[in-house]
């Protein structure tokens, strides 16, 4: 089986699972249900500066929430996922919530768009699933001139963390065989198309959350990396995640 069809298969059955354990009414939610349910997504959506009227890609959609948002928000919003499954989970969203969005069904690697179709494109933990140069490639194809990518992909560079991944249980673990943290060294194969690509970290203690399971409990740890991170910033290479800015020069 291909990487990518074994990826679809993977998202697939989990849609399955999500749409067995969800209520129609779990469908309905506030903008601040997704921007607050990790560290990271608030401030890598403030970098997408204003939206309304801009064309966006939701590149690896999921279940739609970041769509859905950004519709709401008044920008025309295309949501493109490789899993019917999530698709199926992510149009029935859209309608709870009354917004309209664009679905497709394609693989990252070979975007169904012409050249400089959006204005930005939003994506949280997808690149590393995809072969980066390629998907690089594509990003850099369909965002128009001056347009940029806001990407937030899980980071690998701390030992530490390479080895709570490999033998600890946690919440949200189940992962695709294929898949790896984007390391430093995927930093230079981005900048051959985005040479003014910037990044910041995010969760160094506040990461140790995911061992008791849930954000509730993560507040002091986050107000923690907020002091840290500010005055060390070389600890966000030691971070479990990292907010890239991808934009494309004029």
């Amino acid at each position: 089986m291909s990487r990518l069809a074994a990826e679809r298969d993977f998202h697939d059955a989990q849609a399955r699972e999500r749409r067995d354990a969800q209520r129609s009414e779990d469908r309905v939610f506030r903008d601040e249900d997704y921007l607050g349910h990790e560290s990271w997504i608030q401030p890598a959506f403030a970098l997408l500066g204003e939206v309304r009227g801009t064309r966006i890609l939701d590149l690896g959609t999921g279940h739609g929430m970041a769509a859905v948002v950004l519709a709401r928000r008044g920008a025309h919003v295309t949501g493109l996922d490789l899993s019917v499954g999530y698709l199926s989970e992510a149009r029935d969203r859209a309608a709870a919530n009354q917004v309209a969005v664009d679905w497709v069904q394609a693989d990252a690697e070979h975007l169904p768009f012409p050249d400089a179709s959006f204005d930005r494109v939003w994506g949280n933990a997808v690149l590393h699933h995809l072969d980066i140069g390629q998907a690089a490639a594509e990003l850099f194809r369909v965002l128009r001139p001056g347009g940029w990518a806001v990407l937030c992909e899980p980071w690998g560079d701390n030992p530490l963390f390479r080895w709570a991944r490999r033998r600890l249980p946690y919440l949200g673990k189940a992962r695709t065989a294929d898949e790896a943290p984007l390391r430093s060294d995927c930093l230079p194969i981005l900048r051959r198309w985005f040479p003014e690509l910037h990044w910041e970290g995010r969760q160094l203690f506040a990461s140790l959350h995911r061992l008791w399971g849930g954000r509730p409990k993560a507040g002091s740890l986050e107000f923690l990396d907020d002091g840290f991170l500010r005055l060390l910033p070389p600890l966000q290479a030691w971070c479990r995640y990292m907010i890239l800015r991808l934009p494309r020069p004029e």
